[in-house]
């Protein structure tokens, strides 16, 4: 499984029509709106890396209100609810 964080930039006042188009998109499973230098954040479960590069370079690219992205590809999710899984004696 390849996880992407793909950071966005919009059209001015295109934000949420964005982030509704690429909620409905096969392969993203949570998008954000976020203040900062980006207007989005989507995160993005794949099997492959071409299919990362498909979703960013032609799904994401085809949508005319999106200016830029910046993906990131994650070597390795932490996550406190699976560490507390982890080290759960049961209840």
């Amino acid at each position: 499984m390849v996880t992407g964080i793909i950071l966005i930039n919009t059209e001015r006042s295109k934000t949420n029509d964005v982030a509704k188009a690429l909620i409905d998109t096969h392969g993203i499973t949570e998008v954000f709106s976020v203040g900062g230098r980006f207007d989005l954040v989507a995160l993005c479960r794949v099997n492959t890396n071409d299919q990362l590069a498909d979703l960013v370079n032609v799904a994401m690219a085809n949508n005319q209100n999106i200016v830029k992205t910046e993906t990131l590809i994650a070597f390795q999710a932490f996550s406190k609810h699976d560490l507390e899984a982890m080290f759960s004696i049961g209840n």
